[in-house]
């Protein structure tokens, strides 16, 4: 099977060749830290979390590097007397390690910041004027722009015409020759804080957004690497601007180009120009946060995600289903079998993790799997009912559901509470069932069923697992 990604500037699915089979090469934008993480940040970071951990099981290595912006008009702004910029930018950054952690986010190999690769970003503006695609500004500001009219291909990632654009907004248009002249340097104002500057050959002050992913890509990665991943919002202007300088610079820079769908609030993007955004912390502090990671997963990583209180009581129950075959496996098989060494992925998970990362696919493999097992089990066969455990262990392994694995089907606080419920029920239809009130050990048994849970009496006790 050859792993399919949907190419952003080729309009289509590829088939992914890596220039290292031994070493797949990775960079994400990772966040501007004004303030912390929304619910979409963490879908953004989960959507190549998933990717990576598909590519760890097909290929040798991954480097994965996703950067930190931590100098940035919005920083600056949300600065205060009393927290100046850089301490505002180490907070909230670790505010998104905080979130990504939560929901089982792999650290990246590599996770620079922007402050820290200042040197290499003055050496690939330096490149781009002594090219003839940038200038720095005449009347002496210390602003560099790069020059979009002097490199055709501008406009290759999102397919528009130059004369179609809107000015860049990203800085001061003093100096500028064309309005969609983007800022590589932007020098110091008066109203900035005085660190937030570095000197340069054009004059104090500091980077431009889009200058600041492609040194750093090139200084992780090698001037050309595998892929560039992001949410959509940032294909233009920032991926459209990485991909002109790195290029216009003699860099291949990257080969594919990845963008995950957004989180949308009715029909709007989840943004915080717009205020319509919810907190991971918020989010965090209410649901599970195995749960927050399969309601954020269970969608298509290119599609719209819609969140509401529904999206995290079906992931919560599809968990529960899961949680509840492994500890049956646990409890019920005479010896569990060591799935690290027996787990073989079904062809159809793989099938679908190779067609695009179809993880509302592979999710379907998964629960027909566990369902296969409890039909096993019900039925005595042990061996049948091993293997798909094995499967399933294989399967949460790959989706960062690795939780699951205890056996101890438990999938969070709501789990604890159905569960002493429904031991609750179980030890009063006992307790029925001994007074021979078999009238009330009956409805009491109905009640249960009608509820989708099913009853496994045995001679340890009454055992009990979400029918599915």
């Amino acid at each position: 099977m050859t792993l399919r990604l949907y190419d952003t500037r080729a309009q289509q699915l590829r088939d992914f060749v890596p220039l290292d089979p031994g070493n797949v090469t990775i960079y994400v934008c990772g966040a501007t830290v004004q303030s912390g993480p929304h619910i979409g940040h963490v879908r953004a970071a989960l959507s190549f979390d998933i990717l990576r951990r598909w590519l760890s099981h097909r290929y040798d290595r991954v480097t994965f590097v996703r950067n930190v912006t931590d100098i940035d008009d919005k920083v600056l702004v949300n600065a205060t007397d009393s927290e100046p910029w850089w301490a505002l930018a180490y907070r909230m950054e670790q505010e998104f390690t905080a979130a990504y952690s939560a929901i089982g986010i792999l650290p990246p190999t590599y996770e620079p910041r922007a402050t820290a690769s200042i040197p290499q970003m003055q050496e690939l503006i330096t490149t781009l004027i002594d090219r003839g695609h940038a200038y720095a500004s005449p009347d002496g500001s210390g602003d560099v722009y790069f020059d979009v009219r002097s490199w055709s291909e501008y406009g290759a990632l999102t397919h528009q015409s130059l004369d179609a654009m809107e000015a860049a907004a990203d800085a001061d248009p003093r100096g500028k020759r064309n309005p969609q002249d983007f800022a590589l340097w932007k020098g110091a104002k008066p109203d900035e804080p005085a660190d937030a500057t570095w000197s340069s050959p054009w004059g104090d002050g500091r980077p431009g957004w889009h200058i600041e992913c492609s040194a750093m890509a090139k200084r992780y990665l090698g001037s050309e690497f595998d892929i560039h991943g992001g949410g959509l919002d940032l294909r233009f202007p920032h991926h459209e601007n990485e991909l002109a300088q790195s290029t216009a610079a003699g860099e291949g820079f990257a080969r594919y180009w990845v963008h995950n769908g957004l989180v949308t609030v009715d029909g709007q993007k989840m943004s915080k120009s717009l205020g319509n955004f919810t907190l991971a912390a918020d989010i965090l502090a209410k649901q599970d946060p195995l749960v927050v990671r399969y309601a954020l997963a269970a969608a298509h990583y290119r599609s719209s995600l819609d969140l509401s209180a529904s999206s995290y009581a079906e992931a919560d129950a599809a968990l529960q289903r899961i949680s509840t075959f492994i500890a049956r496996v646990h409890r019920s098989l005479p010896a569990v079998p060591d799935a690290s060494r027996t787990g073989q992925l079904p062809t159809a998970f793989s099938a679908a993790m190779d067609d695009d990362l179809g993880v509302p696919q592979a999710l379907a493999v998964l629960h027909e799997t566990v369902r296969r097992g409890n039909a096993a089990m019900d039925a005595g066969g042990d061996a049948e009912a091993g293997v798909a455990f094995a499967e399933v262990d294989a399967m949460i392994r790959i989706l960062g559901l690795d939780e699951l694995a205890s056996g101890d089907g438990d999938s969070g606080a709501e789990a604890s509470a159905l569960n002493a419920l429904v031991q609750v029920m179980i030890t009063q239809r006992a307790q029925a069932r001994a007074d021979k009130d078999w009238t009330s050990a009956d409805r009491i048994r109905d009640a249960i069923a009608a509820a989708g849970i099913v009853l496994e009496d045995t001679s340890d006790g009454t055992h009990w697992s979400i029918d599915g």
